[in-house]
């Protein structure tokens, strides 16, 4: 009879405890530590304008000083970021290029200039569409952050220019002269790569100096008889970035279950039930006090921390270094105590060589920010185990990727 009391007992404090936790509202929330999802095709564009200059290099231009070289170029850009990581970028390229030919009859000779060393100094503009593939560097090596104040994006890309110099003709007296720009009919192919230092100043503008290195067809600008000479330029811009709506990215939505608003009434009806069960254990102890005693069997302790991640991830995000440094602390207020470190995968998905590779440089990385945050590498082992973490199915997969901590048995 008695215990049918105590089991009672115990199922109306944990009816009460469900009904309460029932009554509290799911609130689900987006989280940005659970990796992130591609967003539609008309979020994440943008429009970029550029000022700069620039400083040809070809074999001819040696002999005119640098200082000379310096001319400005411009640009505008529409581009789209596919990823956190991945964009790209389609615009218009326009560069002015300072050059010298061996002969008058050269184009684009610049005859308000004096000659250098016996060259004629000549002038020309490019102008035509660009391409580039653009790859953000911070957001590979940091992890994504919304509302990061600054990035670091390399790119790569291909273009066509068209020329454009002063057409040069001889006079009536047979004197050279310089007439008005002109299509040269000369078509220039370049390769480009170079880096975009970008600052956010709001949600919709970036201001950025992107530093880039041209290579392209040569212009006439030696002998003046000499076409599709490689030739490299060296450019600097200041840019205004736009950005246009959806500009962050959209990261999975986990539900979270608030405690209740006043827990004190069921911590009250707890006690009282532990009082009530203190009480009749007493009353069957003495009852049964010849009666052989039940084998007592100890609860399996639970890990001293679990540090979960997303599918294919192993770099810790912030809120687990946090984390880490509280348990570096624990292990360090304890050091009579050892400790194991070991790394899970799902065995779900991919295969056992990725599956192996992810437990390694998981546990591995909780290993060397333990060791950063002062705690012996003596005090703990690092392991990996193939099984699944918690093996509830496919469904909660999730639970399966992680690295636990707990005290050594």
């Amino acid at each position: 009879m008695k215990k049918f009391t105590l089991f009672a007992l115990f199922c109306a404090v944990f009816m009460s405890i469900n009904a309460q936790s029932k009554s509290d509202e799911i609130v689900y929330v987006e989280d940005p530590s659970q990796g992130y999802l591609f967003n539609k095709m008309k979020d994440n564009w943008f429009v970029t304008g550029e000022v700069g200059g620039n400083i040809f290099f070809s074999s001819g231009d040696q002999h005119r000083k640098w200082t000379d070289r310096f001319d400005p170029a411009a640009g505008i850009y529409v581009g789209k970021w596919f990823s956190p990581l991945v964009g790209a970028r389609l615009g218009v390229n326009w560069l002015q290029v300072k050059g010298l030919a061996e002969t008058p009859d050269a184009p684009a000779i610049d005859w308000s200039q004096p000659q250098v060393n016996g060259y004629y100094k000549q002038q020309f503009n490019h102008v035509g569409p660009v391409f580039d593939a653009m790859f953000n560097v911070t957001n590979w090596i940091r992890g994504y952050v919304p509302g990061r104040k600054y990035n670091l994006v390399a790119y790569i890309g291909t273009g066509a220019y068209w020329t454009f110099g002063r057409e040069t003709s001889k006079d009536a007296a047979g004197n050279w002269t310089s007439g008005s720009y002109k299509d040269m009919q000369d078509r220039v192919l370049t390769f480009r790569f170079g880096i975009i230092n970008s600052l956010r100043v709001s949600e919709q503008v970036q201001l950025s100096l992107d530093i880039r290195f041209n290579g392209l067809d040569n212009h006439r600008d030696e002998t003046g008889l000499k076409w599709n000479k490689t030739a490299e330029d060296l450019q600097a811009s200041l840019g205004v970035t736009y950005l246009f709506k959806r500009r962050e990215w959209y990261p999975p939505v986990v539900p979270v279950c608030p405690e209740p608003e006043n827990c004190d009434p069921i911590r009250a009806q707890l006690a009282a039930a532990v009082a009530k069960i203190a009480d009749l254990e007493d009353q069957l102890a003495h009852c049964c006090e010849k009666c052989p005693q039940p084998e007592v069997v100890e609860p399996e302790p639970a890990p001293l921390a679990t540090i979960y991640y997303p599918i294919n991830i192993y770099k810790l995000t912030r809120k687990d270094v946090i984390l880490l440094e509280a348990v570096a602390q624990v292990m360090k207020d304890n050091p009579d105590k050892r400790y194991v470190i070991t790394g899970w995968a799902d065995n779900y998905t991919g295969n056992d060589k990725i599956n192996t590779r992810l437990r390694h440089n998981r546990v591995n990385g909780v290993k060397k920010q333990l060791i950063k945050l002062g705690v012996p590498e003596s005090q703990f082992d690092a392991t990996i185990n193939a099984g699944n973490l918690c093996d509830l199915g496919e469904k909660y997969v999730a639970l399966d990727r992680a690295v636990t901590i707990e005290e050594a048995r």
